[in-house]
């Protein structure tokens, strides 16, 4: 079985995706943090953003360490998401996820364009979502267990940024997938929204 997750920065999609690994069984990968790789990359080869062929040199992610935090700023996040922009940059990491998802069992993926350009054939795809204002709250509140200092308001102005970035972008641009299941998290728990994905998920599974 295959599971896509989609949705905007800090919508709980990562929350929901681990949730429906671990309760399949199946591995996870977290696509958002391939993109944040290049960007780290990029930030200390002193590598400029707004050049795509300078983003794609720094798509070589063999020497990658996955849990840097400084993986999760919001510098890196933000240089990211201009660099998931480039076609080349998208085309790079392209391989690398459908052969994760692709695997003998079935995998679970989270990211922006798993359901639509990654995995469209999944068996399940789930569209989770946010008001920006929720959303920069936990992230704000993530960077603060991280020790990483940042202002609610700049993050809030971050998201928005992001979120426009996302969507109007030529490749690959972030929108559910018109068989995905739609959730807003806004008020929801990051439990009840793990809980509600997995009944989605077992509710699918049994009308297959």
């Amino acid at each position: 079985m295959i599971i896509a997750v989609d949705g905007p920065a800090a919508s709980g999609k990562g929350t929901i995706a681990g949730a429906l690994a671990r309760h399949f069984g199946l591995p996870h990968m977290d696509t958002g943090l391939l993109y944040r790789a290049v960007a780290l990359n990029l930030l200390r080869w002193g590598g400029d953003p707004e050049s795509e062929f300078a983003a794609v040199r720094a798509c070589d992610l063999e020497q990658t360490d996955f849990s840097d935090p400084e993986l999760k700023t919001e510098t890196v996040g933000a240089v990211a998401s201009r660099v998931s922009a480039y076609p080349l940059v998208r085309q790079a990491l392209v391989d690398r996820q459908r052969s994760f998802a692709d695997q003998p069992g079935g995998a679970v993926l989270d990211g922006r364009d798993i359901g639509t350009v990654i995995a469209p054939h999944a068996d399940v795809k789930l569209f989770v979502t946010a008001s920006a204002e929720v959303r920069a709250e936990r992230r704000w509140q993530e960077l603060r267990r991280l020790g990483l200092n940042a202002h609610l308001p700049d993050v809030l102005a971050d998201i928005r940024a992001r979120d426009e970035r996302d969507s109007s972008r030529a490749a690959a641009p972030l929108r559910p997938a018109p068989d995905a299941l739609v959730f807003d998290t806004s008020v929801l728990s990051a439990e009840a929204a793990a809980a509600e994905a997995i009944a989605a998920v077992e509710a699918k599974k049994a009308t297959a």
